[in-house]
């Protein structure tokens, strides 16, 4: 999964990049806000789902409070939780499925 999200990253920097700083016009913009939104609300999931798996292949050892090791776990559910994927994945689908281009603000 950790593959798959570099990949998407790759995938939306290189759409950024088609994209350019100044947007042809608003479908451009909204294709590359896409891109990152897609890349986004993916790598949130697998951050932590991989956090949370540290834990269950180290055992209880990984708990304890010397090594630190949950502040993975929270620093990915903090992300997570500051910009939430469900409206991110909402507004893909409504892209993809009925071309309906998504706001143009922080809500993506």
């Amino acid at each position: 999964m950790v593959r798959a999200a570099e990949e998407l990253l790759c995938w939306a920097a290189g759409r950024l990049h088609e994209v350019g700083r100044s947007p042809g016009d608003a479908r451009q913009a909204a294709e590359g806000s896409l891109a990152v939104a897609q890349a986004k609300a993916f790598g949130s999931e697998v951050a932590a789902e991989v956090a949370g798996d540290l834990f269950a292949l180290s055992g209880a050892s990984a708990a304890d409070e010397r090594h630190d090791l949950s502040r993975h776990w929270r620093n990915a559910r903090t992300h997570a939780s500051h910009d939430p994927v469900d409206w991110k994945y909402h507004h893909v689908g409504n892209f993809l499925l009925n071309d309906v281009l998504p706001p143009n603000h922080g809500q993506l």
